[in-house]
C-alpha cells in the first residue's frame, strides 16, 4: 500500500467540523462510531473524522458526507450512561477519502494523506497574512470578544496553513463554510478564502450594530422592557413589512365599529384591540389575541334568519320526506301554529327517542327545512370533555370555544336548528360531566345568557331551536330529561317499510347510482320480499343497505350482459341476495311444554324474549343461564316463590321443591338481557314445565308480577307490539294498566294481533296454557 494511504475507522460528524492542529471533544452515540473508537483505541488511536452534508441522517452513505475530512489522533475518551462515549481528539492532517467501506459493525474508509501546498509568492502571501490580521482584529472589536488565548497561538504559529485553520476553528461559521476552508489545500488560496470570509462576517456585525444603535436611540427607560420587539420592528421597517401590519390594524378597527356587536360585547373587543397595539406584532400574545378578536367578529351576534311559518308547506314538505311519524310531524306543527301567533316564542327542546335507523336525525333535517333555518349538528356519543360544550379558558396553550359556539359560527345565524345527536351515550371524567355542562344550554330560562369559557361573554341561544336524539332515556340525568319534551319515535311495521322504501329509499337510491326509470323496473313483490324476508329491524337502514346492494348487483348484471332493462322481482332479489334469511312467521310450529315467547324492549326496538324451563330430578336447585341481569334473577325467584306457594292450585306437586331441580334459560346468552317484563313469561314456563301443561305457541306476552300473583304494568308496549308482529304472533297478553297504551300501537298492528289484558296470573295462564288449570283448593 501507498505510505500516503491509510486504512481507519470512519466517523461521520453531524454539525461539527475539525480543522488540523484542533483539540475537540464530542459525543459518540451511534453504534456504528461507537465501534469505530474502540476500533482505533485497539490499534494506534488513530480515526478518520469527516463531516455529513445532512446533520439529520441517521446512517449517512458515501454520497451523504464530504470526502475531505481531517486524520485525528484519539487522545481521551470516557463512557458516558446509555452506552455513549465522550471523546476527545486532537486534529494531526487533512485527508481524503478515497472508499468509504461500509461495514455491518462499522464505517472504514482508504485514507490519502494530504500535504499542504506552501505559497510559491511569499511576499503575496505575508500580505494576505497583514490583511487578515487586521480584519481580524476589526472582528473581534464589533463583536465585543477578546481572546488572549488565540492571540498567543497565532502569534507563535510560523506556519501560514496552520494559522489560517486556527482562526478558521475560533470563528462561528456554517459547516459548509468551515469544510470549504477544510478542502483548500493550496496555502495561498486559503489564505485569500478566508480574508473573504472574515470581510463577510465583518459587515453582517456592522448591520446588527447599526440596527442596535437605531433601536436605542428609539427606547425610553419606560419601553426598556419591549427592546426585542423594537429590534424587530426597526427589522421589519427595514424589509417594508410594517405597511402591512398597519393594514391589518386599521381592518380590525374597522370591523369593530362597524359590526352591529351589543354593548358589552364591542367593549370587550375595543379592550382586546387596546391591547393588540400595545404588543408587538410577532409576539405569542398578538396572535392570542387576533385569535380571540376573529371569533367575537365572526359570531352571529344579531343575525337572524326570517322563519317560514307556512303550516301547509310545512306539512307537505314533512309528509313528502317522511311517512308515518304522525305524533313528531304534529308537534311540529303546533310549534309553527303557535310561533305564527307569538312572536316571542322561545325555541323549544325537543328530544326524540327511538331505535336506531328510525330517522331522527333526518326529521331534524326536514324540521329545519320546514323553517327555512340553517342546520347544525353535534355528536355527543363517546364525548367526555366539559371542554367540548363550554370551551377551554384562554390561558390554556391553544384554547378554543366549545362546539356550541363553533355550530352558531358555522351558522352563521342566531336562531339554527341545533341538533345533538346521540345524547344517551355521553361520557364523563375527572374534568366533569357532560351532562351537567348541558344544563344550561337546555334551559330556555338561562340559555339567554350561555358564557363560554373562552369567550367570557354571554351569547344569546334562546333563539335556537334544539332537538336531541337518543336510542334510550335511560342514560340521561334527570336534570337533563327534565328540561327536554320527549318525543317516541317508534320502528316500523312491515306495511310502513314498504312504502318508505318504494317512496323514499328507491328513489333515493336511483339518483346516487345514476340509474333511470326507464333502465330500471323496481316491482312493489321485490320490496315486500327485502322486507319481509331480508330484514327485521326497528328502523330502515339494514333494508337500505339490501337495497342497495341488490341495485350494484342488477347494474352489473346490466353492464356485464349488455341488457337495456332489467326487471327486479322477488325472485331477482333472492337470486341477489341468496337464500332468505327469515319467514314471517319464524315461531315454533307446535306447542311445547316449559317453552314460552316472552317480549322486550331495547335500545334498538322491541324483540321477543323466548324462555326455556326444564326440570330435572334433584333437590330443589333453581339455575339459570343466558347473561341475566338482576332484575331478572329476581324476577325468576320471585316466581319460584309464587309456583311453590300456589303449586296445589295448578296440579303441581307440592313436595317439587324437594325433589325436583329447576332451570331456566334465555336463549342468546351471549347477550346481556335486564328489565322488569319477564316475570309472567317465566311463571308460565314453570308452571307449564312442573304441570306438563302445553304453551300455545301463537301466545306471546309481558308483565311483571309480584309474589301474590298480581301483573304489574311494563314500558315500551308499542315497540313490543311491533316485534311480536314482525315474528307472526297472533296473541299478546300484557298488564291491565298498559290497556291504555293500546292507543299508541298502530292500527295494523291492533288489526292482526288479539290483546289480552291481564290482572293476575290466573289470567295469563288460562290464555297461554293449553287445557284446564286443575284447582287444588
Amino acid at each position: 500500500m501507498d505510505n500516503n494511504l491509510l486504512k481507519l475507522p470512519v466517523i461521520p460528524l453531524r454539525g461539527v467540523n475539525i480543522f488540523p492542529h484542533m483539540v475537540l471533544h464530542f459525543d459518540v452515540g451511534r453504534e456504528k462510531s461507537v465501534a469505530a473508537v474502540e476500533e482505533a483505541m485497539s490499534k494506534d488511536q488513530k480515526i478518520f473524522l469527516v463531516a455529513q452534508k445532512d446533520a439529520k441522517i441517521e446512517e449517512p452513505s458515501a454520497e451523504e458526507i464530504y470526502n475531505i475530512g481531517t486524520i485525528c489522533y484519539i487522545k481521551q475518551f470516557v463512557k458516558l450512561p446509555g452506552d455513549q462515549l465522550r471523546v476527545l481528539v486532537e486534529g494531526e492532517q487533512r485527508g481524503k477519502l478515497n472508499e468509504f467501506i461500509e461495514g455491518e459493525a462499522m464505517f472504514y474508509g482508504e485514507i490519502k494523506v494530504l500535504e499542504d501546498i506552501p505559497c510559491e509568492d511569499e511576499n503575496v502571501c505575508e500580505a494576505y497574512k497583514k490583511s487578515i490580521d487586521k480584519a481580524f482584529d476589526e472582528y473581534l472589536e464589533l463583536s465585543g470578544e477578546s481572546l488572549n488565548e488565540i492571540f498567543t497561538e497565532l502569534e507563535e504559529e510560523d506556519g501560514l496553513g496552520r494559522y489560517c485553520d486556527i482562526i478558521g476553528a475560533f470563528l462561528m461559521l456554517k459547516t459548509d463554510t468551515k469544510q470549504e476552508l477544510i478542502e483548500i489545500v493550496d496555502v495561498k488560496e486559503r489564505l485569500e478564502k478566508l480574508l473573504v470570509i472574515i470581510k463577510n462576517e465583518i459587515e453582517v456585525l456592522k448591520i446588527e450594530k447599526s440596527i442596535g444603535t437605531k433601536i436605542k436611540s428609539k427606547i425610553s427607560r419606560v419601553q426598556k422592557e419591549f427592546y426585542l420587539r423594537e429590534q424587530l420592528r426597526v427589522i421589519q421597517e427595514e424589509l417594508g413589512d410594517d405597511d402591512e401590519e398597519n393594514n391589518e390594524m386599521k381592518q380590525y378597527e374597522e370591523k369593530i365599529h362597524k359590526s352591529k356587536l351589543p354593548k358589552d360585547v364591542k367593549e370587550k373587543a375595543l379592550y382586546e384591540f387596546n391591547r393588540l397595539k400595545s404588543t408587538g406584532p410577532g409576539s405569542q400574545e398578538s396572535a392570542v389575541i387576533k385569535t380571540y378578536l376573529d371569533w367575537i367578529l365572526d359570531l352571529p351576534w344579531n343575525k337572524l334568519t326570517k322563519d317560514n311559518l307556512d303550516l301547509k308547506n310545512a306539512r307537505t314538505i314533512l309528509d313528502k320526506e317522511h311517512y308515518g311519524l304522525e305524533d313528531v310531524k304534529e308537534r311540529i306543527i303546533e310549534y309553527l301554529a303557535v310561533r305564527k301567533i307569538s312572536k316571542t316564542l322561545k325555541g323549544p327542546i325537543l328530544c326524540l327517542v327511538g331505535p336506531p335507523g328510525v330517522g331522527k336525525t333526518s326529521i331534524a333535517k326536514s324540521v329545519a327545512n320546514c323553517l327555512g333555518r340553517k342546520f347544525v349538528r353535534m355528536s355527543l356519543g363517546g364525548v367526555k370533555d366539559e371542554a367540548e360544550i363550554r370551551g377551554h379558558r384562554k390561558t390554556y396553550v391553544g384554547a378554543i370555544p366549545g362546539r356550541i359556539i363553533y355550530g352558531m359560527k358555522q351558522a352563521g345565524y342566531k336562531n339554527p336548528l341545533f341538533l345533538l345527536d346521540e345524547i344517551d351515550k355521553m361520557g364523563a371524567d375527572f374534568k366533569g360531566s357532560l351532562a351537567d355542562s348541558l344544563l344550561e344550554v337546555l334551559d330556555s330560562e338561562q340559555n339567554s345568557t350561555f358564557r363560554d369559557h373562552y369567550l367570557e361573554l354571554d351569547f344569546d341561544l334562546s333563539k335556537v331551536m334544539f332537538i336531541t336524539t337518543a336510542n334510550s332515556l335511560e342514560g340521561v340525568s334527570r336534570p337533563l330529561l327534565d328540561r327536554m319534551e320527549i318525543i317516541e319515535v317508534s320502528g316500523y311495521t312491515t306495511e310502513e317499510k314498504f312504502h318508505i322504501a318504494k317512496e323514499h329509499l328507491l328513489p333515493k337510491l336511483l339518483k346516487e347510482h345514476n340509474i333511470t326509470a326507464d333502465k330500471f323496473i323496481f316491482q312493489d313483490n321485490a320490496i315486500s320480499t327485502l322486507v319481509e324476508n331480508y330484514t327485521r329491524e326497528t328502523g330502515v337502514r339494514t333494508l337500505e343497505r339490501k337495497m342497495a346492494s341488490v341495485i350494484r348487483k342488477a347494474i352489473t348484471d346490466l353492464v356485464e350482459n349488455e341488457k337495456e332493462l332489467i326487471t327486479i322481482n322477488g325472485n331477482t332479489v333472492k337470486k341477489y341476495l341468496g337464500p332468505i334469511i327469515y319467514t314471517y312467521d319464524d315461531l315454533d310450529k307446535e306447542d311445547k311444554v316449559g317453552v314460552v315467547t316472552g317480549l322486550a324492549w331495547t335500545g334498538y326496538g322491541g324483540d321477543t324474549l323466548p324462555v326455556e324451563v326444564t326440570v330435572m330430578d334433584g333437590d330443589g336447585k333453581l339455575q339459570l343461564t343466558g347473561q341475566l341481569g338482576d332484575v331478572m334473577k329476581e324476577s325468576a325467584k320471585a316466581g319460584y316463590s309464587y309456583v311453590r306457594a300456589n303449586a296445589e292450585k295448578y296440579g303441581i306437586n307440592k313436595d317439587f321443591h324437594k325433589k325436583k331441580d329447576i332451570h331456566i334459560h334465555i336463549p342468546e346468552g351471549a347477550i346481556p338481557k335486564d328489565g322488569p317484563s319477564a316475570g309472567v313469561t317465566m311463571i308460565t314456563a314453570m308452571i307449564s314445565a312442573l304441570s306438563g301443561k302445553k304453551v300455545n305457541h301463537k301466545v306471546a306476552m309481558t308483565g311483571e308480577i309480584t309474589l301474590t300473583g298480581r301483573v304489574l304494568p311494563i314500558g315500551g308496549l308499542k315497540e313490543k307490539s311491533l316485534a311480536a308482529y314482525r315474528m307472526g304472533i297472533k296473541t299478546v297478553i300484557i298488564p291491565k294498566d298498559n290497556k291504555k297504551d293500546l292507543e299508541k300501537v298502530p292500527k295494523l298492528v291492533k288489526s292482526k294481533i288479539k290483546f289480552i289484558v291481564a290482572d293476575k296470573v290466573e289470567d295469563v295462564l288460562q290464555n297461554a296454557l293449553i287445557g284446564e288449570i286443575e284447582d287444588g283448593n
